[in-house]
């Protein structure tokens, strides 16, 4: 098999390492993302990307990585939740209690 692309990386007294930019791009890697590694019987590793794990929400890691960008980008834009919106959000919901693990009916599907 012809290398089609070849790049190398350090390892750090703690053995990790960084993968580098173009093996990244070339994967479509994200921050976040998982990486499997593949020991072929004659020695070679097998860079791959791992696939997602069933029960893993496939926007939620895109969605969280737009906050992380954006929190360390403007920072200014955090604001804390004072007291007065949390008032109003209970007087919005009262006393309403969720089940998140509950099955939805036939009508809220």
């Amino acid at each position: 098999m012809v290398a089609i692309l070849e790049a190398e990386s350090k390892l750090t007294e703690r053995y990790q390492t960084t993968v580098p930019e173009s093996v990244r791009r070339a994967l479509r890697l994200g921050k976040r993302d998982k990486i499997r590694f593949t020991i072929r019987p004659d020695g070679d590793v097998v860079l791959t990307r791992a696939l997602q794990t069933e029960g893993e929400d496939p926007v939620m890691g895109h969605f969280l990585n737009f906050l992380a960008h954006d929190i360390a980008t403007h920072p200014e834009r955090l604001a804390s939740i004072d007291a007065s919106l949390i008032h109003r959000i209970k007087s919005l919901v009262g006393d309403s209690e969720i089940d998140l693990s509950a099955p939805l009916s036939a009508e809220d599907e």
